[in-house]
């Protein structure tokens, strides 16, 4: 199947996985590479731009296939050191890196120059019209549904991908909901050039994370997802669990009044719990609605070549023999 998303990034197939923190290490992104889609690195889990070179070089080792690095630019009173992280994606000849998080036009032209592609998240229309005009390659649209920060709109992919299209001159492609051949049948009729998936790519095998975190997925339905941390404007869609659950009742306790500093124990230093521990208790972890949809955990190459071989059959059979009758 060829996009403009397979083209500009030169992979077999429209799908694309996303940074996830402390999922996103070399072993998933280059299996996800080695399958046909494009693998990311997740670059601030690692503690330094060293670690991160390190962690180019092992999935070089395990994939010779375009492999992306996901850099997030977060808020903070000491800003990681992005331009050293931006030397070891250009060292490591890195083709694509997926930007998140606050406006990335200051760090864009170095990248591009150097002929990286840039895809920056963006959670509505306006910010995916700033992407393209500050000069972003492509979006990834993401709809209320997603795991992790859904934004502040509360628009589904239903509304958010037909308006996107309505909008950009740039490609995109779908984020949140992502799960399987319908969701790429359906992205790619709403406007989409194919689809990013997070969530999913959590319960597979190469994902070198605990065990216990795919089987919470798996056993997870649409309905175990919550919203935290609204009344900071810094909502997080994340998997309910023990820690969750105390984190609303601050919440709800707190009110109006309360801080980050309230839910530290909830947030902070979470991720390698849970991820690397299976501490599935720890606090609040990003998870999609989408878990809902998520049965199995096979590996990367059996999740995609089902994924284009059903979404073909949508195509040509379902959708076509509609026409026909």
């Amino acid at each position: 199947m060829k996009t403009r998303i397979t083209e500009m990034l030169n992979i077999e197939h429209p799908i694309i996985q996303g940074g996830m923190h402390y999922v996103g290490f070399a072993e998933l992104a280059a299996a996800v590479s080695n399958a046909g889609g494009l693998g990311i690195i997740t670059g601030l889990t690692q503690k330094t731009p060293e670690d991160l070179a390190k962690e180019i070089a092992k999935a070089r080792d395990l994939t010779d296939k375009p492999i992306g690095v996901n850099l997030s630019f977060l808020p903070s009173f000491k800003a990681p050191p992005y331009q050293e992280y931006i030397d070891a994606i250009i060292e490591g000849e890195i083709t694509v890196v997926e930007t998140a998080g606050r406006n990335p036009q200051e760090y864009l032209p170095r990248m591009q120059e150097k002929g990286i592609k840039i895809i920056h998240k963006c959670t509505s229309v306006r910010h995916s019209l700033k992407a393209e005009a500050i000069g972003c390659d492509a979006v990834s649209v993401d709809g209320f549904e997603c795991g992790g920060h859904p934004g502040e709109d509360d628009i589904p992919n239903m509304i958010l991908l037909p308006r996107a299209a309505d909008e950009l001159k740039i490609p995109f492609v779908a984020s949140g909901g992502m799960a399987d051949a319908r969701s790429l049948v359906a992205a790619l009729a709403m406007g989409a050039e194919g689809m990013n998936m997070g969530t999913r790519f959590i319960a597979t095998q190469e994902a070198p994370i605990h065990q216990k975190v795919k089987e919470a997925i798996v056993a997870a339905s649409e309905l175990d997802t919550r919203l935290v941390m609204r009344g900071l404007r810094n909502t997080e869609r994340v998997l309910n669990n023990a820690g969750v659950e105390r984190l609303m009742e601050k919440e709800r306790e707190l009110g109006s009044s309360l801080k980050i500093d309230d839910i530290m124990d909830e947030v902070m230093g979470v991720y390698p719990k849970v991820m690397l521990e299976g501490d599935m208790d720890a606090g609040a972890w990003s998870c999609g609605m989408v878990a809902g949809l998520i049965h199995d955990i096979p590996t990367c190459k059996d999740l995609i070549d089902s994924i284009m071989e059903e979404a073909e059959g949508l195509i040509r059979a379902r959708l076509e023999g509609m026409l026909a009758a």
